[in-house]
């Protein structure tokens, strides 16, 4: 009976001696049997074409140019490979039937239809079809049981397997593909692993590089992300401190009223009650601006600017500003703008602000229509521009200004479209009106 000691030092060095062929298993396991390629890609539109209208009862709508490119390869690879056989054999006066030359030539060529959708199928086939055709072509063919066609598939189904398969599962192609070459024609090995290695590192190299694209492309989605999500809650911040200097005001003007509506009333108790409906009416609109406070983040210093916040009374104002600039204004006021709820004036003004202000940065120069209209219970302000005649300033970063009206509106309950129209841009905002607005 062997000592336990000993018994452990040859089970250790046992599996030392297997763990080279374990990892030498895998590789090629996975390229003959397991193994699966990655997803394919989304294609391009330019590699892609749509079925014309006139063509409608065919079963697809659009045509995948590089599968369309791998048919007509295929094709043009087993013609011209059953002429070069049919030649190669006449010549050499083999016996063969012209069912034999057929075989051979679609076990040459057949396999490039597959490496599309199915690369490491495609390989696969390549790898067991090409030894079947040679045993066909190395009765006629002396030095090498190849031919062109046979050579340019099996190059581009082991480049399929690189693009799209992972490093081990190359890896096990190249190392199927030396010993099918050795056992097949020994000669020709040295010249089949030379193009099959340039195939492979040149694949690896595509692939790596998509690889290296995508993670960088994920990273700046990511950051896209942070940096709207930032300029969301900076808006949030200034909208929360606009309407705090709302509520603000409500109060101020509700412990006036509360102060002063007694000392008016002199005891007189109707002068009395449409006091208190007065200080009634206030301290609902202040508790409504306060309900549209809760929620949106502020800054934790609670720095607040004091200045009187603006509204559409300001419009000519902003506009005469804007014109200055060069821009080519027109104003049009529908309806009655008068007694408008504080919020919606002031998100009123704030979107024709930056619409105004978007417009000098983007299109200097051009004709903008400022429209803003009363239609019952909502408001509807559109900012539209021409193209400007002037180059544009250089941009910076964009897309912070449209974030702050989607979070205005969002914020009232109304609707935002944004884009362009003609040759301009278009933005209109309908905010509803009501009465706890």
């Amino acid at each position: 009976m062997i000592p336990s000691p000993a018994r452990r030092f040859f089970a250790r060095h046992a599996r030392r001696a297997r763990e080279p062929a374990v990892r030498l298993a895998r590789p090629l396991v996975e390229a003959l049997v397991t193994g699966v390629p990655d997803p394919a890609r989304p294609r391009s539109r330019r590699l892609t074409l749509r079925v014309p209208r006139t063509l409608g009862l065919l079963p697809f709508r659009t045509i995948d140019l590089v599968l369309l490119g791998d048919l007509v390869l295929t094709f043009i690879l087993f013609g011209g490979g059953l002429s070069y056989l049919q030649t190669e054999a006449a010549a050499a006066h083999s016996p063969l039937d012209q069912e034999g030359l057929m075989f051979a030539a679609l076990a040459f060529s057949l396999p490039l239809a597959l490496r599309d959708r199915w690369p490491l199928a495609a390989w696969r086939s390549a790898f067991l079809l090409v030894p079947l055709g040679t045993v066909v072509s190395r009765q006629f063919l002396d030095e090498v049981p190849y031919t062109a066609a046979a050579s340019i598939m099996y190059v581009l189904v082991v480049y399929a397997v690189a693009v799209r398969c992972e490093r081990h599962i190359t890896v096990g192609v190249w190392i199927v593909s030396f010993l099918g070459a050795w056992m097949i024609h020994p000669n020709s090995t040295a010249l089949v692993v030379g193009a099959v290695s340039v195939t492979v590192l040149f694949g690896y190299n595509v692939r790596a590089r998509r690889l290296a694209a995508g993670l960088l492309a994920q990273e700046e989605r990511r950051s896209e992300r942070a940096l709207a999500a930032q300029a969301a809650l900076e808006e949030r911040a200034r909208i929360a401190r606009e309407l705090h200097d709302v509520v603000a005001h409500h109060m101020s003007v509700i412990a006036i009223q509360a102060e002063a509506v007694p000392l008016q009333a002199a005891g007189d108790a109707r002068r009395l009650e449409e006091g208190l409906k007065e200080i009634r009416a206030l301290s609902l609109s202040a508790m409504t601006e306060m309900r549209r406070v809760l929620g949106v983040l502020r800054e934790g210093e609670g720095h607040a600017d004091t200045a009187p916040q603006p509204g559409l009374g300001r419009l000519e104002e902003l506009v005469d500003t804007a014109r200055s600039t060069g821009l080519n204004v027109t104003l049009k006021l529908i309806g009655d703008l008068i007694g408008l709820p504080t919020a919606v004036s002031l998100s009123a003004y704030r979107i024709a602000q930056e619409s105004l202000s978007n417009a000098m940065r983007h299109a200097p120069g051009s004709a903008v229509s400022l429209k803003v209209a009363r239609y019952g219970a909502e408001l509807h302000v559109q900012v539209t521009n021409s193209p400007g005649y002037r180059s544009p300033e250089e941009p910076g970063h964009m897309g912070h200004g449209l974030i702050g009206m989607r979070e205005r509106v969002s914020m009232l309950g109304g609707k935002l479209r944004v884009g362009p129209t003609g040759t301009g841009f278009a933005v209109t905002a309908i905010l509803p009106i009501t009465e706890d607005a």
